[in-house]
């Protein structure tokens, strides 16, 4: 059983937090947010209390955890993180309440919150509590299954190339719990939630980095074959581990498995002469063993030792499995350019991006509206420079691979472009 009191008993390290609020009808921010922190299972004892910006950003701040080895050792078998209660208010919405959100020591969390306005319907505070880490708490392991889905057995596929789609359908239970609730959630939002679930955001940058590709490459064959669907089901993937990947409504994500999130959102994993996703099944190593899979606490080790995500995972999965990329990019108004953007550059992708940039400036007014001449100079790089450091992203003022799609997402969401189309 966990001890709720484990961040007050036994605190020797600190993680940082920040909260985004935005309105989940528009998906622009909400500022003049009320966000009161307490520690989980004492609610009276308010630590901070804090309000957003014109971002509908909070400040950050440094709150106790654990010590850092905690995280980085499976034989340790403390509670490696330290759990908050956030209360979100903000005149005309429903207030919000999150408890269990997990900190680990020098990583930030990133709580995302978005408050539905208050309606006629509204009847009490909406409570979400987050259970349990995958690598703490006991879960049902996965039940293993064919990482390639013979085609006669899985119906027709339709799709006929792999596809990164815009949203996936998470049905929060079992495939045959019928009471269990369906989101609808944006795949890069998905993965980042299930990597914050069933890692810790601690663990070297290799090891992050193939644990993405694992739980990516898995989702794109469920998206890719149609899995669920081709058993009349009306979802995309599952919550439950057994199955699935564990996700969790309204969890903190970190900013270090967002970071390789933005960066490979693209990809998964392959092998010769196979065209689906490979489903890259894997277990913790510890309370679970799986061989022939990839490890949670094997693949630390490796990274600890230098190893690279692909040798990571060639480890595990074998030499002929190898990354590759999608070769459709859903939801985004046009694709990459190829190259990076900045002073200098000129053309219609510029063009784009400041038009993109002037209309997420209408929703974010820290953003400074600029000139749509396809012309990169000095004050489009410092609108970029302000969009980076609002969306987490490093704020050079150059547009690179994550922050032209981390702008194309936020574009589609404040002018609801996907709708309309």
């Amino acid at each position: 059983m966990r001890s709720i009191h484990t961040m007050q008993n036994n605190t020797a390290d600190k993680g940082s937090l920040q909260l985004n609020v935005t309105s989940e009808i528009t998906s622009y921010p909400v500022s003049d947010a009320t966000v009161d922190i307490s520690y989980t299972g004492v609610p009276d004892s308010q630590l901070e209390q804090l309000t957003t910006d014109s971002s509908g950003q909070t400040e950050t701040i440094e709150l106790d955890t654990p010590p850092l080895e905690y995280s980085l050792n499976p034989s340790i078998e403390s509670q490696p993180y330290s759990e908050y209660t956030f209360k979100i208010s903000a005149p005309g919405y429903e207030t919000m309440n999150i408890s269990g959100a997990e900190l680990l020591p020098t990583v930030k969390a990133i709580q995302n919150v978005a408050l539905k306005p208050i309606s006629p319907d509204t009847q009490q505070q909406e409570i979400y509590v987050i259970p349990g880490h995958t690598l703490y708490e006991e879960y049902p392991p996965k039940i293993a299954e064919d990482e390639i889905k013979p085609m006669d057995e899985t119906g027709e596929i339709v799709l006929s190339r792999v596809v990164v789609p815009e949203y996936i359908v998470v049905h929060d239970g079992s495939p045959r719990d019928s009471t269990a609730k369906n989101y609808y959630v944006r795949y890069r939002d998905y993965i980042k939630n299930v990597a914050s679930s069933e890692i810790y955001a601690t663990w070297p940058a290799s090891t992050i980095q193939a644990n993405v590709l694992a739980i990516m490459s898995f989702t794109l064959n469920r998206v890719y074959t149609e899995w669920y669907r081709n058993k009349g089901y009306d979802f995309t993937i599952t919550s439950s581990t057994a199955f699935d990947h564990k996700w969790i409504p309204n969890r903190n994500i970190y900013d270090t498995i967002s970071a390789v999130v933005d960066d490979l959102f693209a990809n998964y994993l392959s092998r010769p002469n196979v065209r689906q996703p490979i489903l890259t099944q894997y277990c913790d190593g510890r309370q679970v063993t799986c061989p022939n899979w990839l490890t949670q606490w094997g693949s630390l080790s490796l990274g600890e030792q230098g190893y690279t995500a692909i040798e990571i995972l060639r480890y595990y999965y074998g030499d002929n499995i190898y990354i590759n990329t999608a070769q459709e990019i859903s939801g985004v108004p046009s694709s990459w350019p190829g190259y990076d953007l900045e002073n200098g550059s000129s053309g219609d992708k510029v063009r784009q991006l400041q038009e993109q940039l002037n209309v997420i400036a209408g929703a974010y007014p820290a953003i400074p509206k600029i000139t749509a001449d396809g012309i990169y100079g000095p004050a489009t790089a410092a609108a970029v420079k302000k969009f980076q450091s609002i969306f987490g992203l490093p704020d050079t003022g150059i547009t690179d691979y994550p922050t032209w799609y981390k702008i194309s997402q936020i574009y589609v969401g404040v002018s609801r472009i996907a709708e309309l189309t």
